[in-house]
């Protein structure tokens, strides 16, 4: 049965980050562990009521993408048994299936994001301004409708609670120099299109996804945190997607679309959530899971 955990507890080792999913340990040898939780957010808030294995399923489908993509772009991915690093004491069974041992790299501080259908604050900008991100795009487009080709649209970093922004690539060569915006941009397309057409073999549409990078002390760029997962990316299914409306997806949208009913400012703390939207979204990871990676919950 899949495990639940809101919150990691282990003692003796430095916790440097808590996401908004994710808790970041530091190890010795330039290394971290990742412990992905059963926490979610929804526009940015971190919602009370855990998603029993999600947390699980979130890392599974990370490194089963990270293992498919290796040969496109390198990832952050150390094959260290837990058993070396984590707590004597700590029970194992919790952290088995959500946590990985990584490279300990240092940010680019963008959120790497590749469109191939006009979705979300890409169409909210679209209708706005006909551009996205600096980029014009041809007129007339509807919402969700396929993009003549996928375009990298990155945003800014968001402080926990904060609200991330499209920015133009200029604005990512102002943060980063042009060579590692290339990099970035290069890689962010190279990895979209190679899952776009592995998913779409499996009757699944990948609308949009984000990419964290990372560098080393070389100044490799690498891929981390997570990849291709029902959080930071939208999965439609093929024979229920049609041009004009939002589709239903694999992802946390089962959950918006619950606190869209509600009257909350969108600001923390977050609204309960009802018994059967936690397990409508389980529901929706898992699936998700076992279309793309053939993975099925024990």
């Amino acid at each position: 049965m899949p495990t639940t955990l809101l919150q990691s507890n282990l003692p003796g080792l430095e916790l440097i980050h808590r996401g908004k999913v994710r808790d970041v340990y530091a190890l010795s040898g330039h290394r971290l562990l990742i412990v992905a939780t059963d926490r979610l957010s929804a526009f940015d808030v971190v919602l009370p009521d855990p998603i029993p294995g999600k947390g699980e399923m979130l890392t599974q489908i990370s490194n089963f993408w990270f293992g498919k993509t290796a040969h496109i772009v390198p990832n952050h991915l150390l094959h260290t048994p837990l058993e070396e690093v984590l707590p004597a004491g700590t029970d194992i069974s919790l952290y088995r299936k959500r946590a990985v041992v990584t490279k300990r790299l240092k940010p680019v501080p963008v959120e790497a994001i590749a469109r191939g259908y006009l979705i979300g604050s890409g169409w909210k900008d679209y209708q706005a301004t006909g551009s996205l991100c600096g980029i014009r795009l041809p007129a007339g487009l509807r919402q969700a409708q396929q993009l003549p080709e996928p375009i990298f649209t990155p945003s800014t970093k968001a402080a926990v609670g904060d609200h991330d922004e499209n920015v133009s690539f200029d604005a990512v060569i102002a943060a980063v120099g042009k060579d590692l915006a290339e990099q970035v941009r290069d890689a962010t397309l190279a990895i979209y299109k190679w899952a776009a057409a592995y998913a779409a073999e499996r009757g699944i549409i990948i609308a949009d996804t984000k990419f964290e990078f990372g560098t080393d002390e070389d100044g490799k760029l690498y891929v981390m945190d997570e990849m291709l997962t029902p959080d930071s990316s939208r999965f439609w299914p093929a024979d229920e997607y049609q041009v004009g409306i939002s589709p239903p997806s694999y992802d946390k949208q089962f959950v918006r679309d619950y606190l869209e009913t509600l009257d909350w400012n969108k600001k923390a703390p977050g609204p309960r959530v009802p018994a059967e939207v936690i397990a409508g979204t389980s529901a929706k990871y898992a699936e998700a899971l076992q279309r793309l990676a053939g993975i099925t919950l024990e």
